[in-house]
């Protein structure tokens, strides 16, 4: 199966090269190719629907000149890492940092198996969490069974309650005040 990630990583790279875009991740498994595509760390925006199917189109292509890329058949499926991404390799992690991460370990870690909160750092080997509580915990990457990103979402105010009113009047006072001070 390495050979197949080799394969196509060598040529996907260029396309996303070309295109400004990173491989975040690539699996192959149960027929499927999950080429997983990114905007570099740090871009405003992330990938586009426009983005995905020009890659799809293209890696398609180069797919279908080698036959032997990818034994039998297979479908291909280009993605965005989406909100809530997967954590698989170091760079992955190194990528996060500072984000929300639910962990998921092979074993226990101090008495627990699963692990929430930010992700401070992360090297080769470990990742280090401070958990609800405000305690830093090393994590082995290699007893991590699962990981993933969680996106906080956060709550809007119902649009004519007293709180998005009192909003709506301090964002108003604030343009005002932005305006007075831009005309003096």
């Amino acid at each position: 199966m390495s050979n197949v990630i080799d394969r196509v990583t060598s040529m996907v790279s260029p396309i996303l090269a070309d295109l400004s875009l990173e491989l975040y991740d690539l699996d192959f498994a149960g027929g499927v190719l999950k080429v997983t595509i990114d905007t570099p760390p740090g871009s405003p925006a992330g990938v586009d629907i426009d983005q995905i199917a020009l890659v799809t189109r293209l890696l398609g292509r180069e797919l279908d000149h080698d036959e032997n890329a990818v034994p039998g058949r297979f479908t291909l499926e280009v993605t965005s890492p989406g909100l809530e991404r997967t954590l698989r390799t170091p760079a992955h992690f190194a990528r996060e940092t500072g984000k929300d991460v639910n962990i998921r370990l092979r074993e226990q870690l101090d008495g627990r198996r699963r692990i929430s909160g930010v992700l401070v750092s992360a090297t080769g080997s470990t990742a280090r969490v401070r958990d609800e509580a405000g305690a830093e915990v090393d994590v082995p990457l290699a007893l991590i069974d699962k990981a993933k990103t969680v996106f906080v979402w956060e709550a809007n105010p119902k649009p004519n309650s007293p709180e998005a009113r009192s909003a709506r009047a301090q964002k108003k006072n604030d343009t005002d005040n932005d305006q007075e001070v831009s005309a003096s």
